[in-house]
């Protein structure tokens, strides 16, 4: 008997690429440009696109498209599915960074893309001018397969977390930090005028804190399992998925936040803040940059590994 076709085999591949430039720019003609074809051939793409989802994708609206429930659904999918390509069709091949034109994509925390961004960021358009760089910003508590995640992406930074610890998962040490405390400068906490600045002067003010749930603590990220570690339950005054917005809510105020030292030493002096030390034992951030191990011998992500730890040596 003979086996049903492959249902891969009924689908055009180029749509692909097609449906991520369509879904980033959310705009036909400089989606057409960013793939190097005509405004009607995209035009057309989008028409095959949305009979095969049975959705518009791109809904028409004043000023201009928006993306429709499906469309946002489909973003991270389609972003993984491209890098997957990318990297499969690269295999095998040597990598000339100078001349070459992929993609690689990074799951990251905006702290990360704080400290190390720039650097990466510079080396690139330096030494790889045709590689696009994706970061894509993790919520510090997602719930999602990580083995599957990083398997469609080419590496996550983060620190150690029992989630990783799993066979086909590989990483390296980039960098450490340290977790303080930030204030307003006029707190008396800060100008010395009020109590020292202890575990049980933490437990009484009020808290700004990133990736908490909106009930109680989750152990997920890191920043609350600090604050468990500490043995303090904070009086979160407001909850921000964000690490870069922490310090801008704290300042003015009379808020306390536990933050990465790197970060807040950034922003300190602009924002009128004081960083404290952390009273207890917070323990150390050890940032690592984590891979699949399908990605192991492949070229390109060879070189994208040595660059983010050499970069990470410079900091």
């Amino acid at each position: 008997m003979t086996p049903p076709p492959s249902r891969l085999a009924n689908l055009d591949l180029n749509l692909l690429v097609s449906l991520r430039e369509l879904l980033r720019e959310r705009n036909v003609t400089r989606a057409a440009a960013r793939i190097g074809i005509s405004q009607p051939a995209a035009s057309a793409a989008l028409s095959r696109l949305r009979r095969h989802f049975d959705d518009d994708l791109l809904a028409r609206r004043p000023g201009g498209y928006v993306l429709t429930p499906l469309a946002f659904q489909l973003v991270d999918q389609v972003e993984g599915v491209c890098s997957a390509a990318e990297r499969l069709f690269g295999t095998g091949h040597g990598f000339d960074p100078s001349t070459a034109r992929r993609g690689f994509t990074l799951l990251v925390a905006d702290y990360t893309v704080a400290v190390l961004g720039p650097a990466l960021s510079a080396a690139m358009a330096r030494r790889a001018p045709g590689v696009e760089l994706r970061l894509r910003l993790v919520r510090e508590s997602f719930s999602a397969d990580i083995g599957e995640t990083i398997r469609l992406i080419d590496g996550l930074i983060a620190p150690p977390a029992a989630r990783f610890e799993r066979p086909e998962l590989r990483s390296t040490a980039l960098f450490e930090d340290r977790w303080v405390c930030v204030v307003d400068a006029s707190n008396p906490v800060a100008a010395g005028s009020g109590p020292r600045l202890g575990l049980d002067t933490l437990a009484a003010m009020p808290w700004v804190v990133p990736f908490a749930p909106d009930r109680g603590m989750s152990a997920a990220a890191p920043m609350t399992r600090q604050l468990a570690r500490l043995g303090v339950e904070p009086d979160i005054r407001v909850r921000v998925e964000s690490y870069l917005s922490v310090p801008y809510l704290v300042a003015g105020t009379d808020r306390v936040a536990l933050l990465q030292e790197r970060l807040a030493r950034q922003v300190a002096d602009r924002l009128g803040l004081a960083v404290l030390p952390c009273p207890g034992d917070p323990g150390p951030i050890d940032e690592r940059l984590w891979w699949h191990t399908d990605l192991e011998s492949d070229p390109a992500h060879r070189w994208l590994r040595e660059l983010v730890v050499e970069l990470a040596g410079t900091l």
